[in-house]
């Protein structure tokens, strides 16, 4: 049992109803000082094979739980989240570093409507039955079986319950490794389940490091489902584990996505989207890091760009007035200066930031603002995944839209414009699996989500979330003799 921030946390796994330990642990340290805060226990194949085995026997009393008794316990674990709102925030803000004011506000509100959403949506899932010269076709939905979810340090338990939601009310059961960097939520989660009511071995937690845990538990051949957020490198090492046994897969690998910025904007409002994208120190997948601004107003933009951006106060994200934390993990800053430095050793140039912030020491990395990076270089291909941003110009709208489909990945995009018909001209021809219109980050749960390229496969969300977590059947009967 762990101690964070006043808030008991167990360190040991969650298997079948039961907190497990393992003889080896791993230390979990805080981003905001890089002290250690939790021991945790370090799992492996004998610990993923216990869980797997723990989710196998109670799939078939849960998958055979109607729909309405689902629901209401998906809709108490909702209850318990929105209970322990201060504790989780708090826990997961020590954790990741992100800022305790958006845990609060949003990300963990987020979480319990997760829950509530998918409650909600199994209870008016189906379609229409039809006909075929005069046979009846009926859909349903059957739940598939253990699915293993592999989830990120960025947004660990809204990103964990996007997952888990809908798995558990499509009546699979789950096994969760959570990022070794931020595994704490994921524990509390655990306790929350318990105090719902949900069974015995419906939903487990094995924690661990990626190629010890993770890589057993996709490669297990009783799971039926595998959900994973997270880098290319690692989807490829997932995808051919599950390929063995054919195991249906959806992975959502980030993006680099762009933010266009034409002449007819509100230019206010094309500011402020771009200064949002330092959001939680830049580590958000959907964004949109490549500016692309028509050149027309390329200066008057970067001068109020830069004006609002120096004005963000970066420190503890503990502290109600703070815009920018920690970047995770000591390893994770060292690469984002990495990309920092290449970049400006080929000729580009920082008109904001550049380095770590010296004032604040730790992990805590100066929002910056790139411009003259050479066309096709590693800094606008790859994904950063820091308070970087690139800035580049544009005269037209077919090169606007030729730079920003420049790169391998296609999560998402953001335009800023004053004309409805550029909108819609321009939004059909990105590369993206979202696009958002003089707005950023507007999510409906209703709204599949996920990426084109390799920022991914398959979508999620509404329908499309209950698509990928059931086996989809259709059952065809013939004419009954009056």
């Amino acid at each position: 049992m762990a101690t964070v921030a006043g808030v008991a946390v167990e360190d040991g796994h969650w298997i079948g109803g039961e907190r497990i330990a393992s003889a080896e642990t791993f230390e979990d340290l805080s981003p905001i000082d890089e002290q250690v805060i939790a021991h945790i226990a370090r799992g492996g194949a004998e610990e993923v094979d216990a869980a797997v085995r723990a989710a196998r026997a109670a799939f078939p009393a849960w998958a055979a739980t109607d729909r309405q008794e689902r629901a209401r316990l998906l809709h108490a674990i909702a209850d318990g989240v929105e209970k322990r709102m201060e504790q989780l925030a708090i826990v997961e803000t020590t954790d990741n570093g992100a800022l305790l004011r958006s845990h609060l506000r949003g990300v963990m509100p987020r979480v319990a409507h997760n829950f509530r959403f998918f409650a909600d949506w199994l209870l008016g899932l189906g379609r229409d039955d039809f006909e075929t010269r005069g046979h009846r076709n009926h859909v349903s939905w059957d739940p598939a079986g253990v699915c293993a979810l592999i989830t990120p340090w960025n947004a660990p338990l809204m990103l964990a319950t996007w997952k888990i939601a809908p798995a558990l009310a499509a009546g699979n059961t789950v096994v969760l490794k959570p990022a070794e960097w931020s595994p704490l939520t994921a524990s509390l989660l655990a306790d929350i389940t318990v105090e719902a009511g949900l069974p015995d071995g419906v939903f487990n937690v094995v924690q661990g490091y990626g190629e010890e845990a993770g890589a057993a538990l996709v490669a297990h051949p009783d799971v039926r489902r595998i959900s994973f957020t997270g880098s290319v490198p690692t989807a490829r090492r997932i995808a051919a584990a599950a390929a063995a046994h054919l195991v249906p897969l959806s992975l959502e690998l980030g993006g680099k996505s762009p933010l266009l910025v034409f002449a007819d904007a509100d230019l206010d409002l094309a500011v402020n989207l771009a200064v949002e994208q330092y959001d939680n120190a830049g580590q958000v997948c959907l964004a949109g890091t490549r500016l692309l601004v028509e050149e027309s107003i390329a200066e008057e933009f970067t001068e109020r760009f830069l004006a609002r951006a120096r004005a963000l106060r970066q420190g503890d994200p503990r502290e109600m007035g703070t815009d920018i934390g920690p970047q995770i993990h000591r390893d994770h800053l060292a690469r984002i200066d990495g990309f920092v430095r290449r970049a400006l050793d080929g000729g580009a140039t920082a008109l904001l930031g550049g380095g770590p912030n010296t004032d604040l020491g730790g992990l805590y990395y100066r929002p910056t603002l790139i411009t003259g990076a050479a066309p096709g270089s590693e800094i606008l291909r790859e994904e950063v995944f820091g308070p970087v941003l690139t800035l580049q110009t544009f005269r037209t709208e077919e090169q606007a839209v030729e730079m920003a489909n420049s790169t391998d990945y296609g999560l998402a995009a953001t335009i800023a414009t004053g004309s409805p018909e550029r909108a819609e001209r321009v939004s059909a021809r990105l590369v993206a699996g979202t696009v958002w219109v003089n707005c950023f980050f507007v999510r409906d749960l209703r709204a599949p989500f996920g990426g084109a390229r390799q920022s991914g496969i398959g979508r999620e969300g509404g329908d499309w979330s209950f698509d990928f977590y059931c086996d989809v059947k259709n059952t065809v009967t013939a004419p009954w003799e009056k």
